[in-house]
């Protein structure tokens, strides 16, 4: 489903969900330079709102296997996020955080996951910041679980308890560019309301100008 296909929403409300995702894809490459010591440079999001059947199709066309740092979303609202990148881009993402040379991580330690989960949560929370300022709405991750399997099993993983009746979930592409490096990483930020609080969403969506 894209995102004009929302039901009930005007064009106005939907160009304000596209630009509030514009606003945390900003703040998360701000994040990412700070992270990787480097100028970042993102793309213009995509933003669409796709049944969880679609988000396998989507992160297939990317690169398979994937990681996901996967987060329950609290406060006003209740459900997951999950920030999704191919898999080599982590491995990249671990050398960069950690200072190291390009091609000496192989394989995901301890201590390079945990680098990933901290940047997942860093980068998710600019995207969940940005959403609950625009909704007027106390947003809060709990603790991060990183999560490398095939594209179909982390969509699974991430949809499982929280989506129902292919409620569709929110799902912002961009790419970053890290000038420093020359190089592009590629993710998307999904946002997966339960059914109660995606109700909410619209609520407060339907009641702006």
């Amino acid at each position: 489903m894209m995102l004009d296909q929302m039901p009930e929403l005007t064009g106005l409300q939907l160009d304000a969900v596209r630009e509030t995702a514009n606003i945390g894809a900003g703040h998360a490459a701000t994040a990412l330079a700070q992270l990787t010591a480097s100028p970042i440079m993102i793309s213009v999001p995509t933003v669409t709102f796709a049944p969880p059947e679609a988000l396998g199709d989507q992160l297939r066309a990317v690169s398979q296997p994937v990681a996901a740092v996967v987060m329950g979303m609290l406060g006003h609202l209740s459900g997951k996020t999950a920030l999704v990148f191919p898999r080599p881009t982590v491995v990249r993402l671990a050398e960069l955080m950690l200072r190291r040379p390009f091609g000496s991580c192989q394989v995901l330690s301890e201590l390079e996951a945990s680098a990933i989960r901290e940047a997942g949560n860093i980068l998710s929370g600019a995207y969940m910041n940005a959403m609950g300022d625009f909704l007027g709405l106390l947003l809060l991750p709990s603790p991060p679980l990183l999560v490398i399997d095939h594209a179909d099993a982390v969509v699974e993983h991430v949809v499982a308890g929280v989506t129902e009746n292919g409620a569709p979930v929110l799902c912002v592409e961009t790419e970053f560019l890290i000038r420093n490096h020359a190089e592009a990483f590629r993710g998307f930020f999904l946002m997966l309301p339960d059914a109660s609080s995606l109700q909410d969403m619209l609520r407060v969506l339907r009641g702006m100008a």
